[in-house]
């Protein structure tokens, strides 16, 4: 070994021993007859004392070291004069006897700091740099932890991990895939997995009742900050249980990670309808961190000759308290917030409970006092408040006020990322109808299990059939979702008749399921948590990246490696494959 110890773990108890550390120079100072070398590894930082009174030539050559020079130096440990409480080490030096280096470094192109002053891009073409900075590695570490967590949960209650394919086969459904062309079958591709669902149903099948996965999952589609082609999943699934039991035994893992790795005790998670989730926050995963739902004033404020109001399918706010003193200038920034294209309200209205208990609206010539106090009654509204209002279609409307409740909760400090606020979203719809194809699509995948109660709404109204699916939200961030399976044949055959294949397109992707159900399929249902976005959460980041060792850009490319590239034209010819840009 070339180090004794790590550069993070002495202490005074370690004072008068000759140790050997190894590790990167981080910064060097010299100090007239001394030199002094801050040594770090993965594990801290120690410094090295240099001097020029009891041995010159070690000093000379010590000043030579630059910016991450890699070496191992050999000293006695001593008590610091002027004592670092800020880090385990502070409280000692190491009196340096001798040194080697068994690297040098060019100048990096950043900061190897806390606080660097590298861009993203740059930091992330020499990524093993950046890798070397300790909020980085410290996330890393977190990603580490809530995987061993997981394992050690998962193993304690009784579920083998079992690894699945990767080189599978293509499905159109659902987001693309990538294709991987074989050589030795001309003309035909694997795909890589979007999620090994299929392959765990099967297990179940097989009789394992009890499996989970930490699996690398790739889907290529437009990346933004919580996506990246391949990500991590946590994968799990049972047989033999009903939506409770998934919910109870998967509650029970989120739990005991906010437990172990955060030290945060979660209670019982509270269960929100879908639609109530729609109808309340505009939205399928709402952050319950604070109130300011959704009050719907629609019949209340009609008939009054203001036609923003009078054609609009719905009109609906949210009550902002304590922020009846916002200024002019604030509210024209909220409008224009609103109005954003990505956000889509044509304006604002609101509606001010002065603390004098005056009542100002922006629709004041089309509505008295008295009709303004109903307002206020109907948001339970109190002096001090301020009530925010959007009218429209109803689908738009609840959308863009869902965006404006957010962005309120931002500017009110309600969202702080160290206060956890999980919940289960249970009950969507089984489908939802795509006016461009004019077909159903399956709102999670179309292997869900219908609420058996709707079943018989299939034949007659398949849009109004209930899933038997479940998602868990933190934060307002989805992090799992999941559902009871189809176990039988012909339902997922009418399933797959619902959504648009012919008995052959169903056959062809996926026939070896629906055979596996002719051989004893158990009643079986599970869940899928993304792993990088779990690890985004429990850090307080919003982006993936930060947790992925080597994560891709927003254009999909590792440019640190330069991927995708071309490939050499021998390639192509042995895979059978031409480019026509």
């Amino acid at each position: 070994m070339l180090r004794t110890h790590n550069c993070g773990e002495l202490n005074l108890n370690h004072t008068g021993n000759t140790v050997t550390l190894s590790g990167w120079v981080q910064r060097s100072r010299d100090l007239g007859g001394m030199t002094f070398i801050d040594l770090r590894d993965r594990y801290g930082i120690t410094q090295l004392v240099f001097n020029m009174e009891t041995n010159a030539p070690l000093c000379e050559s010590a000043r030579k070291l630059g910016r991450e020079f890699v070496i191992s130096v050999t000293g006695t440990v001593a008590e610091r004069s002027n004592k670092n409480l800020k880090i385990p080490t502070g409280e000692i030096e190491i009196i340096a006897d001798q040194f080697e280096v068994l690297n040098t470094s060019k100048i990096p192109p950043f900061t190897i700091e806390d606080n660097t002053d590298g861009g993203d891009e740059l930091r992330m073409k020499y990524r093993y740099l950046d890798l070397r900075r300790n909020p980085v590695r410290d996330n890393l570490m977190l990603r580490h932890r809530m995987a061993i967590e997981t394992r050690n949960y998962m193993n304690n209650i009784g579920f083998i991990e079992v690894e699945t394919p990767v080189l599978i086969k293509s499905t159109p459904e659902g987001a693309r895939d990538f294709v991987v062309p074989s050589r030795m079958n001309e003309g035909q591709f694997y795909a890589l997995p979007q999620s090994p669902q299929t392959f765990k149903q099967l297990l179940m099948v097989a009789g394992f009742d009890r499996y989970f996965q930490i699996v690398k999952c790739f889907r290529d589609e437009d990346l933004r900050a919580d996506r990246q082609p391949e990500f991590t999943q946590i994968d799990c699934e049972m047989s033999f249980v009903t939506q409770d039991d998934i919910l109870s035994t998967f509650e029970g893992l989120t739990k005991y990670l906010f437990r172990t790795v955060k030290g945060v005790e979660i209670e019982a998670l509270p269960r929100m309808t879908f639609a109530d989730a729609m109808k309340n926050y505009g939205n399928d995963k709402p952050d319950i961190r604070f109130g300011m739902t959704f009050v719907e004033i629609t019949d209340m404020v009609k008939g009054k000759d203001f036609k923003v109001f009078d054609d609009a399918a719905l009109v609906a706010g949210i009550n902002a308290t304590g922020c009846a003193g916002y200024t002019r200038k604030q509210l024209d920034a909220l409008t224009d917030f609103v109005k954003r294209p990505q956000i889509g309200a044509g304006g604002l209205i609101y509606l001010r409970y002065n603390e004098d208990g005056t009542l100002k609206s922006s629709v004041d010539k089309f509505y008295n006092e008295e009709e303004l106090k109903k307002w206020a009654a109907a948001f339970d509204a109190k002096p001090g408040d301020l009530m925010l209002i959007l009218a429209g279609d109803a689908g738009k409307t609840r959308k863009a006020l869902s965006e404006l409740r957010l962005e309120m909760g931002n500017q009110l400090g309600l969202r702080n990322p160290e206060v956890f606020a999980p919940l289960w979203v249970v009950d969507f719809p089984l489908l939802e109808w795509d006016e461009e194809t004019q077909r159903y699509y399956a709102m999670h995948h179309p292997f869900t299990s219908p609420k058996p109660e709707d079943i018989p709404l299939l034949d007659s109204n398949p849009g109004k059939v209930r899933a038997n699916a479940y998602d868990l939200v933190i934060n307002g961030v989805e992090i799992g979702g999941g559902s009871i399976r189809i176990h039988n044949k012909e339902l997922q055959k009418k399933m797959f008749t619902i959504l648009g294949f012919t008995d052959e397109d169903a056959q062809a992707q996926f026939g070896f399921l629906m055979n596996a159900f002719e051989y004893g399929a158990p009643p079986h249902g599970g869940i899928a948590f993304g792993f990088d976005r779990m690890c985004s959460l429990f850090g307080g980041s919003e982006s993936i990246r930060d947790y992925i060792a080597f994560p891709k850009n927003n254009a999909g490319r590792d440019v640190m490696i330069d991927s995708p590239a071309p490939i050499k034209q021998e390639q192509l010819d042995e895979l059978k494959l031409k480019i026509n840009l």
